[in-house]
């Protein structure tokens, strides 16, 4: 008997501490999803507030992001954008995307914020004045009104919020470049009345060169067109990639054309192998 009431015994301390610890772990579990549930809250409510991250879009579908896992993201106001633009692709850097929206007084802190949460290096942010009713619009009202011989409703006169056009730049540091150019593929222009059929002009328009790589070393410049790396044509942008990666860490004969002229240049490519 007293070796049963013993057995007995371990079995009763046993059970509720089984049942305690699926206590415990359900607990755990249910406190998990609680906090899942309010970052992701948070996350959204952060997003209808912050209206940069609303109206981000990516540029041409790239995961562009800071080399950098936590980068010290600096941001930069400024009114001079298309020239921004040259200036940070010579810096070697690309653009991640860009937010644009027409609202009140919102501040930049939120550009900031947003290209933080997106690993960009720099954040580029621009703002200029939009519209506001002003003295003369109401004036115009109130004419308008003694000619029907009728009232003006109270809200036209009131003093309206102004309006800003707000827009801002995301860019991310780009790896050492192999040859160091930004380029586009100009379309060929043909009057809609013409029945002749346009024709792509040969080549690839640089829009900037990166300081310090091996094109401005060579002394490629912008406005160049480029025309053949090696023994590659050069007539889509994929040309240009697959023949730098063809020729890395490798010294090419590069032909181009500027001023209306050809030219060839020495270009010692870099290597990231």
């Amino acid at each position: 008997m007293a070796s049963l009431n013993r057995g007995s015994t371990r079995k009763t301390t046993v059970l509720p501490t089984t049942f305690k610890l699926q206590q415990l772990q359900f607990r755990a579990m249910l406190l998990t999803f609680l906090f899942l549930g309010t970052l992701f809250f948070a996350h959204n409510l952060y997003a209808a507030d912050n209206p940069y991250e609303k109206n981000y879009r990516v540029q041409n579908g790239s995961n562009l992001k800071s080399l950098s896992t936590s980068p010290d993201t600096k941001m930069y106001v400024s009114n001079h954008k298309d020239k921004d633009n040259i200036s940070m692709l010579e810096n070697g850097y690309d653009m991640m995307g860009t937010s644009g929206f027409d609202g009140t007084d919102t501040s930049s802190d939120l550009a900031l914020q947003f290209g933080k949460s997106i690993n960009a290096d720099t954040v580029l942010v621009y703002s200029k004045y939009g519209s506001a009713k002003t003295s003369a619009s109401k004036l115009q009202l109130i004419k308008e009104a003694a000619k029907r011989g009728g009232g003006i409703d109270a809200k036209d006169l009131e003093e309206p919020a102004t309006e800003y056009q707000y827009y801002a730049s995301y860019w991310a540091k780009l790896p050492t470049p192999l040859l160091g150019v930004h380029l586009i593929k100009l379309k060929p222009v043909v009057a809609p009345e013409s029945d002749v059929k346009p024709v792509d002009e040969k080549g690839l328009n640089i829009i900037a060169v990166i300081k310090e790589s091996p094109a401005a070393k060579a002394g490629i410049i912008k406005g160049d067109v480029l025309l053949k790396l090696g023994d590659v044509e050069l007539n889509k942008p994929d040309d240009l990639f697959l023949a730098v990666k063809r020729y890395e860490g490798e010294t090419v004969q590069v032909e181009l054309m500027r001023d209306q002229s050809n030219i060839t240049v020495t270009v010692a490519l870099n290597s990231r192998k």
